[in-house]
């Protein structure tokens, strides 16, 4: 197709993908199959890849892409985000409104419009011409971080603002909450425990922490969720009613709440806080109360706020559910990366319809904070009316027959040294062949952007390591077809192309074989970095901590992870047996002696000539870095086609600023 036809078709399959992203994850009414799905979003990854002139940063093939960050920049809001005063009963919701009365100087009820609260991270979305600019936390209520890149890969959120009867505004600053959906929560919270990650303790910690990653990569990875329901600043648009604004936000193509409702007498109000009640064990996310908000927008801006919260709106909260219960024992239970994770055997207790007899302590740490013990009393919780908690001990029933835990010096299922690194609240047991780990290790080890070994999922990797055929990583190499083809389900078809994926898995890159060993703290991105600065893996196992510590971006705890890995003896025995199967090599080997060692770059704008993924492979090939923040810290900026603000910083701070041939030339790549 000619340059004008491939544009169309860009510019439609942008327009078609955007428009299901919304059917599926803003009206849950799904019109297409993925496979469907999927064919239309290649083809526009595909177009995009041809013609990168068409570069678009919101198109959908841009929501997950970006580079980790080094640090969250900070965003000024326009207009300060507000936190609420809270009510425990009807009593004090009726104060509230006599204080409402008293400051106006009149009396009656207002019109509210009720909102279940979700309980999740507060937001701001920043949109400019329709179309999605910038995306922020709310931090204190006046600064926040900017978590744009993060935002970009929640399907939810638009890119672009539709009309649909509403006229766009030229500016709009959108707030609302980023939640994890209950069965999302738990799902990832298993998945971690399997792993021996630390859990989360509800699902507003899980959307917070994934919200919260530099990299973005790991936020696509989880499951978010967003409900809009506010406007802070808004350039052209005045709004009668805060019903109104719902509107506006719905018609643009934003998810509110279907559950919303507006609400005319006392009687309303507290008879829609007991259906919401009565219905939160039923809801797909974590509700803890409503929201109650006058619905006049006049009224609100002569009631205005006192100390950082309005006057107008109060969150009328649910009773937190608890039950009294006694901890068995504490037994440490092993993950994927080693850690130890306490974890309390209870009296079975119910709590909000579930039986509750395990409840996870997290760590040491937290165990001493709160001074638990075994045989102890003590109140549990289930966090998020979701996972059990321990919240606290019940003192005056302690008999003198409780006893302390502590973390054992073994590992209580190979054996081996327990360690606690430095900086660190987890202990870990550091045996790589630990039976307790074998499963998930095998698991990362065969995944994408590891060894990626394709059809060797989760299922396969516990049935080759429960029948004995797969004892660690190295033994995937020395099976043949005929230690698998009797497995139940496998058959001979099968059998051969595992076979295949896994010896094709010989010839890999350094960097993510690195990533691939699972060494604790050690991702994509210092696997890469440690792979730019070392010529093969037997030279990162020589290297000292200190010697570890000198290269940027890698700390004490990533230094001493490192070398601890390559030092415990069971880690070298595999490692041997690895190298002797496969065949490594180094695609960043001469970036250390580069002609750009050192020097840290950012990209802003489309390029025309060279994809931006390709750019930043000529960076760190030459020895240097990039980045997305701009910063003192940053020598380049290049400035593609439409570089938006980082070209203002850039000049501000008097980094040099290059032109897409000036960095061409610069790298040595006549693209």
């Amino acid at each position: 197709m000619d340059l004008h036809e491939a544009e169309r078709r860009v510019r439609e399959l942008r327009r078609v993908i955007e428009r299901h992203n919304r059917l599926y994850y803003v009206l849950d009414a799904p019109e297409i199959p993925d496979d469907e799905y999927d064919r239309l979003f290649r083809e526009l990854r595909d177009l995009e890849g041809r013609y990168p002139q068409f570069f678009d940063p919101n198109s959908p093939t841009q929501r997950v892409g970006a580079r980790p960050l080094d640090r969250f920049d900070q965003i000024k809001h326009g207009v300060p985000m507000l936190s609420l005063d809270n009510a425990f009963s009807h009593d004090e919701f009726d104060q509230f409104v006599e204080r409402t009365n008293r400051f106006l100087g009149r009396e009656g009820f207002y019109d509210f419009v009720g909102e279940p609260k979700l309980d999740g991270l507060g937001v701001e979305l920043v949109y400019e011409d329709g179309a999605f600019r910038v995306g922020s936390t709310r931090g204190d209520g006046y600064v926040g971080e900017d978590v744009t890149q993060n935002l970009r890969t929640i399907k939810g959120i638009p890119m672009y603002l539709i009309g649909d009867g509403y006229p766009v505004p030229k500016r709009i600053e959108i707030r609302g909450e980023v939640i994890m959906n209950k069965k999302d929560f738990l799902a990832l919270n298993t998945q971690r425990e399997e792993r021996g990650e630390s859990l989360f303790s509800n699902p507003r910690n899980a959307a917070a922490g994934s919200l919260r990653q530099l990299d973005p990569r790991v936020t696509a990875q989880r499951r978010l969720d967003i409900v809009l329901y506010a406007v802070g600043g808004c350039e052209g648009i005045e709004f009668e009613t805060h019903l109104d604004v719902l509107e506006h936000l719905k018609a643009w193509g934003l998810k509110t709440n279907p559950r919303n409702r507006l609400l005319h007498t006392r009687d309303d109000v507290f008879g829609y806080f007991s259906e919401i009640e009565k219905m939160r064990d039923g809801l797909p996310y974590e509700c803890d109360g409503v929201v109650f908000k006058i619905n006049s927008m006049s009224t609100q801006r002569a009631l205005g706020e006192v100390s950082r919260t309005p006057r107008w709106a109060i969150a009328y909260k649910f009773k937190p559910r608890t039950a009294v219960t006694r901890i068995i024992d504490i037994a440490p239970q092993v993950g994927r990366t080693g850690i130890l994770t306490p974890v309390a055997l209870l009296e079975p207790v119910n709590i909000g319809g579930a039986r509750i007899q395990r409840s996870t302590l997290h760590n040491q740490d937290e165990v001493d904070r709160k001074d638990i013990r075994i045989g102890d009393t003590v109140v549990v919780e289930r966090a998020g009316d979701v996972i059990p908690e321990v919240v606290g001990v019940v003192k005056d029933r302690r008999t003198g027959s409780e006893r302390p835990f502590r973390m054992p010096e073994r590992c209580p299922v190979c054996g081996s040294k327990i360690e606690k690194l430095e900086g660190e609240v987890f202990y870990r047991c550091i045996n790589i062949s630990c039976p307790a780990q074998v499963k998930e290790r095998i698991r990362h080890f065969t995944i994408r952007g590891a060894m990626d070994i394709e059809g060797l999922g989760e299922k396969w990797v516990g049935t080759f390591v429960d029948s004995g055929v797969v004892k660690d990583v190295s033994s995937l190499y020395g099976l043949g077809k005929e230690d698998i083809v009797s497995i139940e389900r496998m058959g001979d078809v099968l059998a051969g192309k595992l076979i295949d994926a896994i010896q094709k898995s010989r010839d890999a890159r350094l960097d993510r074989f690195i990533f691939a060993l699972g060494i604790p703290h050690v991702g994509e991105h210092i696997a890469r970095t440690l792979a730019m600065r070392f010529r093969d893996i037997d030279d990162i196992g020589r290297a000292s901590k200190e010697e570890l510590r000198r290269i940027e971006g890698i700390g004490p705890q990533i230094a001493e992870s490192i070398h601890d890995f390559f030092d415990t003896r069971e880690n070298q025995i595999i490692l041997r047996r690895l190298r002797s199967y496969l065949k490594l090599t180094n695609p960043y080997e001469t970036a250390a002696s580069g002609r750009l060692m050192g020097k840290r770059f950012v990209f802003t704008g489309g390029l025309a000539t060279i994809s931006r993924d390709r750019a930043k492979q000529l960076v760190e090939r030459n020895g240097g870095s990039t980045t997305e923040s701009v910063s003192k810290k940053v020598d380049y900026v290049v400035a593609g086609d439409q570089p938006g603000s980082k070209l203002d910083k850039a000049r501000a701070l008097g980094i040099k600023i290059l032109t897409e041939d000036e960095f061409l030339r610069l790298v040595g790549d006549e693209t």
